[in-house]
C-alpha cells in the first residue's frame, strides 16, 4: 500500500519486512531455526530432501492460504505425503513471543516442517 507521495505506509513496509525474513528463512535456512517433526524425520532421507527443496521453492501464495502477506504458512505434497511448514516468531530467548516479528535484532524465527497429520 502506498500513501499519496507514492511511499509505502510503515505497516505495508513492516508486512514487507516480514515476509523477506521468512522467505529468506525457508529458502536458505539462514535467518532462524528449521526443525523437524519425529513424524519427517522418521521418512526416509530422499523424501526429506525432496520436502526441503519444496518448500525452499514454494511460491503459491494467495489470500487463502497467506492471509496477513507474511509468508508463515504453507503446504507441500511430496510422493502422497502431505507436509505443513509453519514459522514462529519467539523473543531472543526462545522463551515467549516476540516482541516485533519485522525485527530480527529481536526475534528468533523458527520454521518447523511437519507431516500434515501431527499439525
Amino acid at each position: 500500500m502506498r500513501s499519496d507521495d507514492g511511499l509505502e505506509t510503515s505497516e505495508a513496509a513492516r508486512k514487507k519486512k516480514i515476509r523477506e525474513l521468512n522467505d529468506r528463512l525457508r529458502q536458505t535456512g539462514e535467518g532462524g531455526q528449521v526443525v523437524a517433526t519425529q513424524g519427517i524425520c522418521a521418512l526416509d532421507a530422499s523424501i526429506q530432501i525432496d520436502i526441503a527443496n519444496k518448500i525452499k521453492t514454494c511460491n503459491e501464495f494467495t489470500p487463502d492460504n497467506d492471509p496477513y502477506k507474511e509468508h508463515d504458512f504453507g503446504m507441500v505434497e511430496v510422493a502422497g505425503i502431505r507436509c505443513f511448514w509453519k514459522i514462529d516468531y519467539h523473543d531472543e530467548n526462545t522463551t515467549m513471543h516476540s516482541p516485533d516479528k519485522s525485527d530480527p535484532e529481536v526475534t528468533n524465527r523458527v520454521m518447523t516442517i511437519m507431516l500434515a497429520d501431527e499439525y
